[in-house]
């Protein structure tokens, strides 16, 4: 069997070592303490409960602590949980790297870069192309390697970037077949609408929110800067109105945190595009941990339903 958490099923044993991502207390119904632990590796991660849990145990199992674990994978209220046997932190002589078990994009760094620069390069409007110049140069490093999310969509190392080329790539498509379309207003929402998350999130390998994050959000972070930037660099025009808008419209809709729905049509295509990529990379992610014909676990974010993967290989 291959080590990866992904691979493993219902019943089986685990004896391997995990990443921590985030660890929580709890008080079990007797008054004793736990503590519940969401574990990752490369392939995928799972939830597990740490009963009977001590003070030492709350300071030893701490977010992007690595862990040598034994136990069995079960179910609970339908979703997979390890069921610890032992758990003891990581020890030099055991060989393990915490860049081990943090998955990545499947594109390096190098080329998610060079195709934002490509994108930037093709804008004409040079208000639009100084603001998002602007802020990849300022937040390079960062956007090279944070995750799009904590959860569901690009939730890997450089998967934020990754999201941002995806959706550039979709753009570039759309602009070929909607010739009316402004490819640089697009360009330039596309590249900054989910640059707040560097600042609501709070690392690259084990993210959780930040305080900024949980009590503000990345979209009117995000909105508050380009003004602020715009000033910074002199720019008076309708274009920093309508890219702010772009950032505040990309949800779509209120219940799914969109302060204001898309009154741009450039605003309703990054909406478009953003959910096809963010749905597209979250059943390719869970088809990934099923065989031909077996269902994936049912996705919360795409309405609590499993999706079939066929029987039959695209040629």
């Amino acid at each position: 069997m291959k080590k990866g958490i992904a691979h493993h099923s219902i019943g089986d044993p685990f004896d391997y070592f995990m990443m921590i991502k985030s660890s929580s207390k709890g008080i079990a119904s007797n008054g004793k303490p736990f503590l519940t632990l969401m574990l990752k590796d490369a392939t995928g991660e799972i939830e597990a409960k740490l009963w009977e849990a001590t003070p030492e145990d709350e300071e030893l199992f701490r977010p992007e602590e690595l862990v040598k674990l034994t136990g069995e994978v079960n179910t609970f209220r339908g979703r997979p949980q390890l069921k610890i046997q032992s758990i003891r932190p990581v020890q030099p002589t055991d060989g393990v790297r915490k860049t081990d078990f943090i998955e990545k994009a499947p594109v390096n760094k190098e080329d998610l870069m060079d195709r934002i620069t490509e994108a930037i390069f093709e804008m004409q409007n040079s208000n639009l192309q100084r603001i998002t110049r602007h802020f990849v140069q300022k937040y390079q490093e960062a956007l090279l390697t944070y995750p799009a999310a904590v959860k569901n969509h690009h939730e890997y190392v450089s998967g934020l970037a990754h999201h941002i080329v995806s959706m550039l790539n979709l753009a570039r498509h759309l602009k070929e077949l909607y010739p009316e379309l402004n490819k640089d207003l697009l360009y330039a929402g596309v590249i900054l609408h989910d640059l707040g998350k560097l600042k609501e999130l709070s690392g690259a390998s084990a993210p959780n929110y930040t305080l900024e994050g949980k009590l503000i959000g990345h979209i009117p972070m995000m909105v508050q800067e380009i003004g602020e930037a715009a000033e910074e660099l002199k720019i008076n025009g309708e274009e920093v109105t309508i890219l702010q808008h772009l950032v505040l419209a990309h949800h779509g809709k209120a219940e799914w945190g969109s302060p204001k729905p898309p009154l741009v049509r450039e605003a309703e295509v990054l909406h478009l595009i953003d959910l096809m990529d963010a749905k597209l990379n979250m059943m390719n992610s869970s088809l990934k941990k099923v065989r031909p014909g077996e269902f994936t676990d049912r996705l919360y974010e795409m309405e609590q339903r499993a999706f079939y993967k066929p029987l039959f290989e695209e040629e």
